[in-house]
Parts: structure tokens; sequence; C-alpha cells
């Protein structure tokens, strides 16, 4: 497969201190994610993307853009509500689209220079803490649904951070929306303050053209 895509391997210019990238198929409808999103919005060095607005049919992702996107940040961050335990679907085909090029074509020219990023998960759901226990009634802990990023952060060789999780979402009244907006926009200001060890996990083209 001939790559039509970056084809330099200097490092990129790190432009965006705090990107965060937001999935919400109802943002119009939202009360809880949009508090958090405007309260990242408001804090010097972060952008916020509402991905949904761009791709609103959930196909067609530019996939050129978000990939110079991911490699002018420092650190990203993935905000979404969590529905029926997973990640809403344009997440998903995100993911499919820029992380499958970026690791699986052009992984010495992108994934590379993506590798050691910080990722941050924030999440929101809308039943309360006691229902995602042993005995509650979505049975697992709220942070275990999301074992599946943290597994593709750990492949793309993107340093975890503990996830940021709102419960209630959707009920919350105005001013728990606004502690909950409050502790978010702290916790990104605390956050990736230090540079983390990451495990790097060889470019697939790497093991393809090792096993050839």
């Amino acid at each position: 497969m001939t790559d039509t895509t970056i084809t330099t391997t200097a490092a990129p210019v790190r432009s965006i201190d705090t990107l965060v990238l937001l999935f919400h198929p109802r943002f119009a409808q939202s009360t809880t994610n949009r508090a958090l999103a405007d309260a990242a919005a408001a804090l010097p060095g972060v952008q916020v993307v509402d991905v949904a607005a761009l791709y609103p049919e959930g196909t067609a992702i530019d996939v050129d853009a978000e990939v110079r996107r991911l490699l002018s940040a420092r650190r990203v961050v993935l905000q979404f509500p969590v529905q029926w335990y997973a990640t809403p679907p344009l997440l998903k085909a995100w993911q499919n689209a820029v992380l499958t090029r970026m690791y699986y074509i052009a992984c010495a020219n992108e994934g590379r220079h993506f590798e050691g990023t910080p990722l941050l998960v924030a999440a929101t759901a809308g039943n309360v803490p006691e229902a995602y226990t042993p005995t509650g009634q979505n049975l697992f802990p709220l942070a275990d649904l999301l074992h599946p990023l943290h597994a593709t952060a750990h492949r793309c060789g993107l340093p975890w951070a503990e996830p940021f999780l709102v419960y209630r979402a959707g009920k919350l009244g105005a001013a728990e929306l606004a502690g909950e907006a409050a502790r978010y926009a702290a916790r990104l200001q605390a956050w990736g303050a230090g540079a983390l060890e990451h495990g790097s996990i060889a470019c697939a083209e790497e093991l393809l053209g090792a096993a050839a």
C-alpha cells in the first residue's frame, strides 16, 4: 500500500497544550457535557473540539485533519457520555479511521510521533455511583467499562491517566453541575505536569516486515 500521508519523520510542533475531543451525539441538548466542555474551553492552552459537529453523519472523517490535530497536542482528552456500557459510535468510527492509519499504515511518520502523548478519558453516566457495583444495576464499576480504551492507550504507547468520571449526568442541579465543572477544570490544570513512562509496541508494519 502506498502511503500518501505525512512524509516527514521530524517531530511535530506541539502547539496545543491540552486537546479535548468531545464525542456527544446530542451535544445541543446536553447539560453535563456542556458544562464540562465550557469549563475546559475557558482554561488557557485548552482547545475543545466538538467532533460530532464536524461529522454529523458519523462518516467521512477527515483523517488528515484529525491526524494533524492529534500530533499538534501535548495531551489529549476523550470526553463522551457512556451509552449502553460503551463509547458513542462516532468515537469508535474515529478510532477505526484515525488510529488504524496512524499505527498500521503510517506508523513511522505518525504513530511514532504520537507515542508518549498522555491520554485522559472524561466520561459521564446517567446513573448513580451505586449502580456501578457488583450488586448494582450495571454490575461493573464505570472505570471497568473503559478497559477497551485503556488497552488502546497501551497499544498506542499513550500514558493512561485515571479517568475523570461524572455520575447522574442530566440530573444534576445547578450547584452540583457547577461543582463538577470546577472539578474538571482543576483536574485538567493539574494533569500532565510531568513526563510519564510508557510501553512502546512495535508498529504493525514493522511486525509484518519482520514476519515476511
